[in-house]
């Protein structure tokens, strides 16, 4: 039995990661201008924080039932199985689609999952499954081992421009207004499914502070991986990794993006951290 592992762009995973580990991966898309862009594939991180300056704030949308389909159909010939791996079905319908195209392609069973999260901590699930898959592990192995993690996956973002947030619709105007004037950094974590207000907190400094503190206690000195995910900042990313690396020996760190279909939600200088422990 040979399973191969999907997952969708907003797992920010590298292709050298993703080529690495045999992951799949299907692009959400992007659309500037009435020009289309598929996320990770033609409309990288830094390309869209250039252009969402001078444009006006883009839509995204999830991947088409007939990409999915013609991406199943292709690891038909190879593989017996999937296991396609999802950012939270309460944010986009990305999980949805796949259900919905696998129950459309014949010779190969396919599992979708559903990590009730995004970004890199998405990410984490589908590496974890790569590696599982890659020692011999089916589906059936594997599903149970990711529903184990998911017991101990957490992330919280800090979100720098309310503007941004305003603009997409997701603040109102006097909402943005009074936060700006008052410095509010909202901190948001995924509670069922969706992204909810945590905290709001007055500072930068302090609501970084809040955040690590929550991984502090989530962690308890036990080993586990943690990533920082930043919205165009990657020398404060850099210098963060280095303190938290020397405070937590106990805690694997990597650095992530917010790529353009995140970003496109958080804006410019939003700050994340997630973690899940390791198997």
């Amino acid at each position: 039995m040979k399973t191969a592992i999907v997952t969708d762009s907003t797992a920010y995973i590298t292709k050298e990661v993703r080529d690495k580990y045999d992951i799949h991966m299907i692009p959400l898309t992007v659309v500037f201008d009435n020009e289309i862009y598929e996320e990770e594939v033609d409309l990288q991180a830094g390309q869209f924080y250039e252009e969402v300056k001078s444009k006006a704030l883009p839509t995204t949308s999830q991947p088409s039932i007939g990409k999915f389909a013609e991406l199943f159909e292709q690891l038909s010939k190879e593989y017996d199985e999937v296991i396609s791996i999802h950012l939270s079905s309460g944010i986009s319908g990305t999980y949805q689609g796949a259900i919905t195209a696998g129950n459309m392609v014949d010779n190969i069973n396919v599992f979708a999952f559903d990590t009730e999260i995004s970004c890199m901590v998405q990410g984490f699930y589908a590496i974890e499954a790569a590696k599982l898959a890659k020692s011999g592990k089916t589906a059936a192995d594997i599903i149970p081992v990711l529903e184990e993690l998911k017991k101990t996956s957490h992330a919280y973002f800090m979100v720098d421009d309310l503007a941004h947030l305003q603009r997409g619709g997701r603040l109102s105007s006097a909402q943005a207004l009074i936060g700006s004037l008052l410095q509010v950094k909202p901190l948001l974590h995924f509670a069922d499914k969706v992204i909810v207000p945590f905290e709001k907190i007055r500072t930068r400094k302090k609501a970084m502070k809040r955040i690590v503190d929550l991984l502090a206690e989530a962690t308890n000195g036990e080993e586990y991986q943690a990533v920082i995910i930043h919205a165009n900042r990657e020398e404060e990313a850099i210098e963060w990794k280095a303190e938290l690396a020397e405070r937590y020996p106990n805690i694997e760190f990597s650095i992530s993006y917010f790529g353009a279909v995140i970003g496109t939600h958080l804006g410019e200088g939003s700050m994340g951290l997630g973690w899940m422990k390791k198997i």
